[in-house]
């Protein structure tokens, strides 16, 4: 497991040449893997590649899969809807398929009955739009206020 994250690594930074392994590794910093207890998780060469990559490890309780319903649930939708119904040729394709999977459908077309059954992307525009709304009228209200 520890080298399909260094082949990740290496396919990614072949394709994106413009960045050199020291930025593609910057750009892991922060990212979250989520696995259960296997054994493939949890040996010593496998998390320490992780670490090395800056890569956070997010893991499940043994035997509880709902500790973090949330990843749990988006894998069931990945595999669902999009990797169960390809048949990929490449590595690339698949990193390619899955990319597009979850920018261009997860995240702007799907509806997500948690928020309210819209699009992640409409979501963070609506919140955005309110947060601008909101300090517009403290704004405003600063400027009324007369001492």
């Amino acid at each position: 497991m520890a080298q399909a994250i260094e082949d990740l690594a290496d396919e990614c930074h072949t394709r994106h040449g413009r960045y050199n392994r020291k930025r593609w590794n910057e750009n892991l910093r922060g990212l979250i893997h989520h696995s259960d207890q296997g054994v493939q998780y949890v040996s010593e060469e496998y998390i320490g590649c992780l670490k090395a990559h800056g890569i956070l490890i997010s893991m499940s309780a043994r035997g509880n899969p709902y500790d973090n319903a949330f990843v749990e649930s988006f894998i069931r939708t990945l595999k669902y809807e999009e990797v169960y119904l390809n048949e990929y040729e490449t590595f690339s394709d698949a990193l390619d398929n899955i990319a597009h999977f979850i920018e261009d459908v997860y995240n702007k077309k799907r509806l997500h009955s948690a928020i309210g059954y819209r699009s992640p992307i409409d979501f963070e525009k609506e919140k955005e739009m309110e947060m601008e709304m909101e300090k517009g009228v403290k704004t405003s209200k600063g400027l009324n206020t007369v001492s």
